[in-house]
């Protein structure tokens, strides 16, 4: 129970009447540690609660250690885009609902910058930023990083590949008074994760979450083949048709994005999209179609996509196949949340063949291929070509030849004897 975590009582009344009635495995890691001060470099998967693992030990800090004087944010919490920046101030308001003297911000791109000053003049505990606006304001002196005494990096993986992480390492810099830091990620793999921990973290205790099976995304994935583009379509419309309550389609450029968006509403389809560069309200009027339940299928990017959180997304199609096998992950984290079933389909074409064997690795299940009778592909499935493994002879020679071209391009250019 939460109350076993020696949280105050009006954070126990705010989280039950959210509807939580025992902590999840990453928050049962996660809110000790952080109470404690410690620095937290933890990775959980999508729907586990991660937020109010972060956000209850924040509200803790400051009901203990309350502002005696006026002045400038004591917690910034950064994240990638600008849907998880707003989920996270909502959760935020939600958790510190009796708390009246924790007083919440959200910066992001897409807004008025006049706004953000009229906010920024409050007396902020804690705000929720994008790094790029924020920076922004740093830059301007608008906004003073001095008084932060805790930063949170929520999604680091994801910033890491939108490429914040020199602006997030300079945000981090000008906060360098900071008690506490904490950063959380889908997952700690790759160079990339352990060199922006090195970074910003002090002795962090590294915390990774296994889900219970109460907790666990129950997502059922499958594949469909398909012989080419226009039978890829026939099997997103019959699936779209006959199998979706409500699905995320997503595509990998804005130009496929008007593509397959034109289709569908020619088709008659009631469509809702995501894309990047998009203005705030116009993404606001998306999601809340979604959300409420206008239109049942929302079309993205995965740029535009990300920190899309709406319950009861019983399908994530992916119409376009993704680059690697951790954003495939990212993507179907959309449906099967806080342990409700969910459904992954995947439409392949032959030239998509090569990266499900790397899902398949990465996620450590098999991906069945299914079919649709009356759109039974016409061809078999392609079979991925390995490339030939060179003997070490071969190997010997061809490094031989390497060394050649690049010593006769160091000495291409040289004036001979004669000429100088």
């Amino acid at each position: 129970m939460f109350d076993e975590l020696d949280l105050d009582d009006d954070l126990c009344r705010a989280v039950a009447e959210l509807g939580y009635k025992e902590p999840t495995s990453i928050q049962q890691l996660v809110i000790p540690a952080a109470m404690e001060g410690k620095d937290i470099l933890a990775s959980a998967p999508t729907g586990t609660g991660k937020t109010a693992a972060f956000l209850l030990p924040i509200c803790q800090f400051l009901l203990d250690y309350p502002r005696r004087q006026p002045g400038a944010t004591r917690i910034l919490i950064l994240t990638p885009t600008r849907e998880l920046a707003l989920q996270i101030f909502e959760q935020a308001k939600l958790i510190s609902k009796y708390c009246p003297h924790i007083h919440c911000g959200v910066i992001t791109g897409g807004i008025n910058y006049g706004t953000d000053l009229d906010l920024l003049d409050n007396e902020l505990d804690i705000l929720v930023a994008t790094p790029g606006r924020l920076f922004e304001h740093i830059e301007t002196e608008k906004f003073d990083c001095r008084d932060i005494e805790c930063l949170v990096l929520d999604e680091a993986d994801r910033m890491l590949d939108m490429g914040f992480s020199a602006i997030v390492n300079q945000i981090a810099a000008e906060a360098r008074w900071r008690k506490q830091s904490m950063l959380f990620s889908a997952t700690l793999e790759g160079g990339g994760i352990a060199r922006f921990a090195k970074d910003l973290l002090n002795d962090p205790v590294e915390l990774s979450a296994d889900p219970s099976r109460k907790e666990h995304a129950k997502i059922h994935q499958w594949v469909h083949l398909a012989d080419d583009a226009k039978h890829k379509y026939a099997l997103l419309c019959h699936i779209l048709e006959h199998q979706v309550d409500s699905a995320v389609v997503f595509v990998k450029t804005r130009d496929r994005l008007n593509e397959v968006k034109q289709l569908l509403e020619r088709d008659g389809f009631l469509v809702a999209w995501l894309q990047g560069e998009m203005p705030q309200d116009k993404r606001n009027e998306a999601m809340r179609r979604f959300r409420e339940g206008e239109v049942k299928i929302l079309v993205a990017t995965d740029v535009a996509a990300r920190g899309i959180d709406v319950e009861d997304i019983s399908h994530v199609i992916n119409y376009d196949m993704p680059r690697t096998a951790d954003v495939y992950v990212h993507r179907i984290g959309r449906t099967g949340r806080a342990g409700k079933k969910g459904t992954a389909i995947s439409l392949v074409e032959a030239h998509d063949m090569a990266i499900l064997p790397k899902i398949e690795r990465y996620t450590e299940q098999l991906l069945k291929r299914r079919i649709i009778e009356e759109l039974r592909p016409k061809h078999k499935e392609a079979k991925i070509t390995k490339k030939p493994k060179l003997s070490a002879k071969v190997k010997k020679s061809l490094g031989k030849k390497v060394k050649s071209k690049v010593k006769k391009k160091k000495g291409r250019g040289k004036k001979s004897p004669e000429l100088k």
